[in-house]
Protein backbone atom coordinates (compact mmCIF):
# COMPACT_ATOMS: atom_id res chain seq x y z
CA UNK A 1 0.00 0.00 0.00
CA UNK A 2 2.61 2.44 0.56
CA UNK A 3 4.24 1.96 -2.64
CA UNK A 4 0.64 2.74 -4.39
CA UNK A 5 1.29 6.10 -2.27
CA UNK A 6 4.69 6.51 -3.14
CA UNK A 7 4.31 5.80 -7.09
CA UNK A 8 1.49 8.57 -7.04
CA UNK A 9 3.20 10.97 -5.22
CA UNK A 10 6.15 10.55 -7.84
CA UNK A 11 3.53 10.55 -10.58
CA UNK A 12 2.20 14.36 -9.17
CA UNK A 13 5.68 15.53 -8.20
CA UNK A 14 6.26 15.06 -12.25
CA UNK A 15 3.21 16.77 -13.48
CA UNK A 16 3.71 19.57 -11.72
CA UNK A 17 7.39 19.85 -12.75
CA UNK A 18 5.86 19.69 -16.11
CA UNK A 19 3.54 22.28 -15.60
CA UNK A 20 6.20 25.04 -14.08
CA UNK A 21 8.77 24.39 -16.56
CA UNK A 22 5.82 24.61 -19.27
CA UNK A 23 4.84 27.81 -17.65
CA UNK A 24 8.63 29.24 -17.75
CA UNK A 25 9.19 28.68 -21.54
CA UNK A 26 6.67 31.37 -22.27
CA UNK A 27 6.54 35.07 -21.58
CA UNK A 28 2.88 37.30 -21.06
CA UNK A 29 3.05 40.34 -20.24
CA UNK A 30 -0.34 42.60 -20.32
CA UNK A 31 -2.11 39.89 -22.62
CA UNK A 32 0.28 40.03 -24.96
CA UNK A 33 2.08 37.04 -25.73
CA UNK A 34 6.02 36.03 -26.43
CA UNK A 35 5.67 36.15 -29.86
CA UNK A 36 3.67 39.92 -29.19
CA UNK A 37 6.67 41.55 -27.50
CA UNK A 38 9.15 39.65 -29.84
CA UNK A 39 7.09 41.48 -32.57
CA UNK A 40 7.66 44.29 -30.96
CA UNK A 41 10.50 44.75 -29.37
CA UNK A 42 12.42 45.86 -32.81
CA UNK A 43 10.90 48.72 -32.55
CA UNK A 44 11.30 49.29 -28.78
CA UNK A 45 15.15 49.05 -28.50
CA UNK A 46 17.42 51.58 -28.87
CA UNK A 47 19.59 52.74 -30.73
CA UNK A 48 17.99 52.25 -33.49
CA UNK A 49 14.23 51.60 -33.19
CA UNK A 50 12.33 50.08 -36.03
CA UNK A 51 9.96 52.66 -37.38
CA UNK A 52 6.98 52.08 -38.43
CA UNK A 53 6.05 49.00 -35.98
CA UNK A 54 5.29 45.71 -37.89
CA UNK A 55 2.05 44.65 -38.50
CA UNK A 56 2.39 41.88 -36.18
CA UNK A 57 3.43 43.92 -33.32
CA UNK A 58 0.54 46.48 -33.82
CA UNK A 59 -1.93 43.23 -34.24
CA UNK A 60 -0.28 42.15 -30.25
CA UNK A 61 -0.98 45.42 -29.47
CA UNK A 62 -4.39 45.60 -30.29
CA UNK A 63 -5.18 42.73 -27.90
CA UNK A 64 -2.56 43.81 -25.03
CA UNK A 65 -3.84 45.60 -21.50
CA UNK A 66 -2.17 49.01 -22.40
CA UNK A 67 -3.18 50.93 -19.19
CA UNK A 68 -1.20 47.31 -17.90
CA UNK A 69 1.19 48.22 -20.19
CA UNK A 70 1.76 51.57 -19.03
CA UNK A 71 2.28 50.77 -15.47
CA UNK A 72 5.85 49.40 -16.74
CA UNK A 73 6.80 52.36 -17.36
CA UNK A 74 9.35 53.26 -14.71
CA UNK A 75 9.93 49.80 -13.92
CA UNK A 76 12.63 47.67 -14.09
CA UNK A 77 11.20 44.91 -16.20
CA UNK A 78 11.08 46.45 -19.75
CA UNK A 79 14.68 47.57 -19.68
CA UNK A 80 15.85 44.07 -17.87
CA UNK A 81 14.16 42.71 -21.71
CA UNK A 82 15.99 44.90 -23.43
CA UNK A 83 13.36 47.46 -24.14
CA UNK A 84 13.14 51.00 -23.86
CA UNK A 85 9.87 51.67 -21.80
CA UNK A 86 9.17 55.28 -23.65
CA UNK A 87 9.65 53.60 -27.09
CA UNK A 88 7.54 50.74 -25.77
CA UNK A 89 4.66 53.02 -24.38
CA UNK A 90 4.45 55.46 -28.07
CA UNK A 91 3.83 52.05 -29.88
CA UNK A 92 0.01 52.04 -29.94
CA UNK A 93 0.09 55.57 -31.08
CA UNK A 94 1.99 54.54 -33.98
CA UNK A 95 -0.40 51.66 -34.00
CA UNK A 96 -3.25 54.12 -34.17
CA UNK A 97 -4.50 52.70 -30.86
CA UNK A 98 -5.91 55.20 -28.29
CA UNK A 99 -3.01 55.08 -25.77
CA UNK A 100 -4.78 55.36 -21.78
CA UNK A 101 -5.15 58.84 -20.60
CA UNK A 102 -3.24 58.06 -17.29
CA UNK A 103 -0.36 56.89 -19.24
Amino acid sequence: MMEKAAGKLVVVMVLVTAAIFEGTRSLSLCDMSDDGLLACKPSATQPNPVDPPSEECCKALTGANLTCLCSYRNSWMLPSLGIDPDLALGLPAKCNLTTPADC
